[in-house]
């Protein structure tokens, strides 16, 4: 197991699971995100403009490496419907190897060692 794995896991919330799902797979089939998690029906409770709202909302979890971030965080806003859309990452303290190594092997494009 690496000290530092290079994997990082990118939270975002959407409207529907309709949104997260469009999300999640496009970044997925672009090879940005090796694997994308809906958790639909959140409640979201935050200040936008001076308000605190509630809104039910999907969490999306998507599982990538640190080198894909910039190009994820890019696409993430060019396809989110949110005018501030959630961009968290969070990093991970361990993997076991094999997961590792799929996480990595699914990112790769054919002209990618």
């Amino acid at each position: 197991m690496p000290t530092t794995p290079p994997i990082r896991l990118v939270l975002t919330t959407t409207a529907s699971p309709g949104d997260a799902t469009r999300i999640g797979r496009t970044l997925v089939e672009e090879r940005l995100a090796a694997c994308a998690t809906l958790i639909p029906s959140v409640q979201s409770i935050y200040r936008w403009e001076g308000k605190v709202e509630s809104t039910t909302e999907t969490l999306l979890l998507l599982k990538t490496s640190a080198g894909h971030l910039d190009a994820l965080q890019t696409r993430l806003l060019q396809l989110h419907t949110y005018q501030t859309p959630e961009f968290l990452v969070l990093g991970v303290e361990a993997v076991s190897h094999p997961y590792l190594e799929w996480l990595l092997s699914s990112l790769r494009t054919a002209d990618t060692p």
